[in-house]
C-alpha cells in the first residue's frame, strides 16, 4: 500500500515512461532521422562492432605479409578454413604427391631403358620397375606404392638403387601427410563450431532495480542436455566515435575514421553454473561505465554504445576450452523490465521452460540514470533528516505543508 502511495503522490512520476512511449521513441527517431537523412548523414544507423552469432563485423585490408602468416602457421589455418577447403588442400597434395613420383618413376624407367620393353618382351634384361611400359603405369605404380595397396602385378626390382631410393622416401612422406591429414581432421572435428550455438544468449538485456539498486541484466543459458559445470562470464562496453573528413583534408581519400574504446563491466558474480539458465548482474553503480546512463540517452544511437558479452566454458563431453559471444545494441536493451521466470517444481524434477528463455515483462524502474537515482535519494533523504530533527515543529505546520512531506518520504521508499 505505502508502495502504491509512493508512486502516486510522488514528483517522479513525470520521469516515469509508458511502455507504449517507450517503444515509439526509437520509431519516432528513426522517422526522424529519415527525414534529416540528407542533411545528416553522420546519424544513419551505426553498424554492429560484433554480430549476435559473436562474429566480429571487421574486415582486413592492405595487411603487410597476409598470405606469410597464414603459411607460417599452416595447421592453424588448416584448423580454421571450411572443411570443402581442407578436403580439396589435402585431396591436391595427395594427387600432386602421386604425380611428382610417378613422373621420377618414369623418368628412372626410360633412363634405364625400361619402356623399350613391351608386354611380350625378353626377359633376360631386368627392369628397374616390372610392368611399368609408360606414365601411366608409371602413375599407378606411385599410387600403389604410397597407399599400400600391394596388387602384385606391378613391384620394384633390386638392380636400381635410384627406384629404391626414390620408394623410400615416398613411404617417409606418405607417412607425414597421413599424420597431417589425421591430425588437422581430429583437431576440426574436436574445434565443433556448432557446439556454441547451443548454448546462447538471451535476445534482450534488461534494466531494472535489484536488492534496491538498478541493474543491467542478461541470460545465458545451455540448451544441451549435458550442462556445462562450470564457466566465466564476462561483460565490455564499446564506444565508437566516428570523424568524418572530406576529401583532400588530410584524412586519405575522405570518409569516416572510427575509434574504438573499451570499458570492462564489473558483473555480480562471474562463474556460473549452467545446470540451469543463470542472469548476469551488473550493477549500476558509481564504479559503472553506465552509471550517468538515462534511459533517453540510451535511445540516442550517436553514442555508438555495443555491449559485448561472452561466456567462457569448458566442454564436458571432449574437455575442450570454448567461448561463447554475443553483443547487444541501445535498441536491444529494454529499461524498465524483467526476464520471466523459467524454473517450475515439478513432482520428481525441476522443469526450465525454455520458451520463456527471451521472454520479459515491464516492472516499475524510474526512468532515470543511476547517478540521477541516487542524487534524487540523498536529496530525499537529507530532506526526511531535516524532517524528523523538526517533528514537534512539524505537528504545527498547516495541512499543505504536512502532505509536501509526507510525499517526500513516500517517494524515498518508493526510490
Amino acid at each position: 500500500m505505502v508502495l502504491a502511495c509512493a508512486i502516486e503522490m510522488s514528483p517522479e512520476i513525470a520521469s516515469m515512461t509508458s511502455p507504449q512511449e517507450i517503444s515509439a521513441a526509437p520509431q519516432a527517431k528513426a522517422s526522424k532521422g529519415r527525414g534529416n537523412q540528407h542533411h545528416h548523414p553522420q546519424q544513419q544507423q551505426q553498424k554492429r562492432y560484433m554480430q549476435k552469432d559473436g562474429h566480429c563485423n571487421f574486415s582486413f585490408q592492405q595487411t603487410s605479409g597476409e598470405w606469410g602468416h597464414y603459411v607460417t602457421d599452416i595447421y592453424t589455418t588448416l584448423v580454421e578454413i571450411r572443411w570443402r577447403v581442407m578436403l580439396l588442400v589435402f585431396s591436391l597434395a595427395y594427387i600432386l604427391s602421386w604425380l611428382t613420383f610417378a613422373l621420377l618413376y618414369f623418368l628412372i624407367a626410360y633412363l634405364h631403358g625400361d619402356l623399350d620393353i613391351g608386354e611380350e618382351g625378353p626377359t633376360e634384361l631386368n627392369p628397374c620397375m616390372l610392368n611399368v611400359h609408360s606414365f601411366t603405369g608409371a602413375f599407378l605404380f606411385s599410387m600403389e606404392t604410397q597407399a599400400t595397396i600391394g596388387y602384385g602385378f606391378r613391384g620394384m626390382n633390386d638392380v636400381c638403387m635410384e627406384a629404391i631410393v626414390v620408394v623410400t622416401v615416398q613411404d617417409v612422406l606418405s607417412c607425414f601427410i597421413d599424420t597431417a591429414v589425421i591430425g588437422v581432421v581430429i583437431a576440426k572435428m574436436a574445434c565443433a563450431r556448432k557446439r556454441a550455438h547451443t548454448v546462447g544468449f538471451s535476445k534482450w538485456a534488461v534494466v531494472n532495480v535489484l536488492d534496491g539498486a538498478l541493474c543491467l541484466q542478461w541470460r545465458v543459458g545451455d540448451f544441451r542436455g549435458n550442462h556445462i559445470l562450470e564457466g566465466e562470464a564476462q561483460g565490455q562496453l564499446v564506444r565508437r566515435q566516428c570523424t568524418t573528413h572530406p576529401p583532400g583534408s588530410g584524412g586519405g581519400s575522405g570518409g569516416a575514421e572510427v575509434s574504438v574504446t573499451f570499458q570492462d563491466l564489473k558483473l555480480k558474480c562471474r562463474s556460473l553454473s549452467l545446470a540451469t539458465p543463470a542472469t548476469v548482474v551488473h550493477v549500476l553503480d558509481q564504479h559503472s561505465p553506465l552509471y550517468g546512463l538515462s534511459p533517453q540517452a540510451l535511445v540516442q544511437e550517436e553514442q555508438g554504445l555495443e555491449l559485448v558479452v561472452s561466456f567462457t566454458y569448458t566442454d564436458d563431453s571432449t574437455g575442450m576450452l570454448r567461448q561463447t559471444r554475443t553483443s547487444y545494441t541501445p535498441g536491444e536493451i529494454r529499461w524498465g523490465q524483467q526476464f520471466q521466470p523459467m524454473l517450475r517444481l515439478g513432482r520428481r524434477h525441476y522443469h526450465a521452460d525454455y520458451s520463456l528463455f527471451h521472454q520479459t515483462s515491464w516492472v516499475q524502474v524510474p526512468m532515470m540514470s543511476a547517478q540521477e537515482r541516487d542524487g534524487a535519494r540523498g536529496a530525499i533523504v537529507a530532506a526526511g533528516s531535516g524532517e524528523s530533527s523538526g517533528q514537534a515543529t512539524r505537528l504545527k505546520l498547516p495541512a499543505r505543508q504536512r502532505e509536501k512531506t509526507d510525499s517526500l518520504v513516500l517517494q524515498e521508499a518508493w526510490l
